[in-house]
């Protein structure tokens, strides 16, 4: 009898722990690469996708985004269905695309519109990594010289959330046309005292970080984000030196006359709303008042 039940404690003791993993169904439980701490996924959504633990900055898709930050119930889309071509006939790019929009619910690596945040009007663009790595394609690039343009129209501030691998491969020149095309939108924006607000969030890299990304009246980024032009093996073969290790890091960048503030995400909403409010005519009445 007592070796039966040793057997039994030893069946259930062999059970390896991959096939444990495999009993709990996929997305339940993520896991953070900063610290490898588990959590459950659901309780990630609720601290705005910033790990409990060492406080790494988890990507947010540009819905996610909107809704972390906006009033409720103020958000205007603008152009939702523009969608990208294929001006190269490069081989399988619109089954990429066609792959994203499913993944994504969306029709391209930006979402833009019109917002309230704090009861302040502002016009808003997100860039989003899960769709073609956030990459800067001719569409992107319209939606974004459109929003600027419409801020434009509307008197309001700008804000623009950057996440991206850099300018899309797939659309060659035309893509990198999109950089010039962007910062002359926000130059001329700029002429006529609009507010321009960009938060650079991981990763902000290749032409996105060498344009409209880094042409902010206020230059913000999240907590460790990579954030720069070449890569850094490149870097580093070019220059014939090795770089600091936390090089690209926006820690870095601030530390260097970068960026204007390193913000948690916690506080990124109430810290555009006192810019906002600051700029409004006549100044922030808070301000006034004390």
């Amino acid at each position: 009898m007592l070796k039966d039940l040793f057997a039994k404690k030893k069946k259930y003791a062999s059970i390896p722990s991959e096939q444990a993993k495999n009993d709990v169904p996929e997305g339940i439980m993520t896991k953070c690469p900063s610290c490898k701490k588990i959590m459950y996924t659901k309780e990630l959504a609720k601290n705005l996708k910033v790990c409990v633990n060492c406080g790494y900055h988890h990507p947010m898709n540009a819905k996610e985004r909107i809704a972390s930050l906006i009033d409720e119930g103020t958000f205007i889309e603008y152009d939702k269905e523009m969608v990208s071509e294929n001006p190269l006939n490069f081989p399988g790019y619109l089954e990429k695309l066609e792959k994203d929009k499913e993944k994504t619910k969306q029709n391209e690596a930006i979402i833009t519109g019109e917002c309230s945040i704090d009861g302040n009007r502002a016009v808003i663009a997100v860039m989003d990594s899960t769709f073609r790595m956030g990459s800067m394609g001719s569409v992107v690039g319209e939606k974004i010289t459109r929003a600027i343009e419409k801020a434009k129209e509307l008197h309001i501030p700008f804000i623009i959330f950057t996440a991206s691998g850099g300018a899309r491969m797939q659309e060659g020149v035309l893509s990198l046309m999109q950089m010039a095309k962007t910062s002359s939108a926000l130059k001329l924006f700029s002429d006529e005292g609009g507010l321009i607000i960009s938060v650079m969030t991981h990763p902000t890299t290749g032409g996105v970080s060498a344009s409209f990304a880094s042409l902010g009246d206020y230059n913000f980024a999240e907590p460790r984000a990579l954030i720069g032009f070449a890569g850094r093996r490149i870097i580093e073969q070019t220059i014939g030196e090795e770089l600091p290790a936390d090089f690209q890091t926006a820690e870095f960048l601030l530390k260097h006359g970068q960026l204007d503030a390193v913000i948690n995400r916690h506080d990124l909403k109430e810290s555009l709303a006192n810019i906002l409010n600051i700029h409004q005519p006549g100044g922030d009445k808070r301000w006034q008042e004390n």
